[in-house]
């Protein structure tokens, strides 16, 4: 690599919603090494603690921390308020909230799912990416450029057998926004891009799959060309592709991140 690479976030500030854990927490420390500032925002006050110490090991450039619901929108806007009150700007936003675990049984049947269910995951899963694109884009209309990264699923590509109807439609919608709001924006300078994965063994992931009986992980590694599962970093390798120069021309494109499967 070249030291251009290693700095490809210098001089950036970085908004990462869900960043103490998983793939945002794994995003976030590679922006911090490679010279990036980060605004690390979630709701778990013990495990942001943690990612700053992380970050804080990364080195590179600064960071803070903001513990705040991201689909609360008064607790969204303080926070984009307080990012640009202290750096001026907000180059790149990460919108990292959502999953399927939020209901007990996240490969319910439509018809096991209550009506609170489904809103539940369509809230958890598109209601933050809405408010933190909604409240960044006049910051970065302003500037005249920024990078937008969602976080979608291979479920809403329709292709998740253990996933609910819930999460496929809420990732899908996440699919959809992300081509619209491409081309609402783009004559703006932003950028807007999603990754799609398949089964990533975060913290909150790596329990249910290690739950599951041996053969049926072994079914689901064999399934996959690259036999084996994702780790954080691989979908995090690509997030900051996209939040970075290297993808300035790159607009409207969810990248299925799943090893081939």
């Amino acid at each position: 690599m070249t030291d251009a690479t290693f700095a490809r976030f210098r001089g950036k500030v970085a908004l990462i919603s869900g960043a103490a854990a998983g793939i945002c927490r794994a995003s976030a420390e590679i922006i911090a090494a490679e010279g990036g500032t980060v605004a690390a925002v979630d709701i778990n006050r013990e495990l942001l603690d943690g990612a700053m110490l992380a970050l804080a090991e990364a080195g590179g450039g600064e960071h803070m921390a903001y513990c705040a619901n991201s689909l609360e929108q008064d607790d969204v806007d303080s926070v984009v308020a307080d990012v640009i009150d202290r750096y001026g700007r907000i180059d790149i936003l990460i919108n990292g909230v959502g999953g399927s675990t939020i209901i007990a049984d996240a490969g319910a049947a439509v018809d096991e799912l209550t009506m609170e269910e489904w809103q539940q995951v369509l809230d958890f899963n598109l209601s933050g990416t809405f408010l933190f694109c909604n409240a960044v884009v006049p910051h970065m209309k302003r500037q005249g450029s920024g990078k937008i990264v969602n976080f979608a699923s291979i479920a809403g590509r329709g292709k998740s057998a253990t996933s609910s109807s819930a999460y496929s439609a809420a990732k899908g919608g996440i699919i959809a926004m992300t081509t619209k709001l491409a081309l609402e924006l783009g004559p703006a300078g932003i950028n807007v891009n999603a990754i799609a994965p398949s089964a990533t063994l975060t913290e909150r992931i790596r329990r249910h799959w290690e739950q599951r009986p041996s053969e049926l992980r072994e079914q689901v590694v064999a399934a996959t060309p690259l036999r084996r599962i994702a780790e954080p970093i691989d979908q995090a390798n690509v997030v900051c592709f996209l939040a970075s120069s290297h993808a300035d021309f790159v607009t409207g494109i969810t990248i299925d991140v799943t090893g081939g499967a």
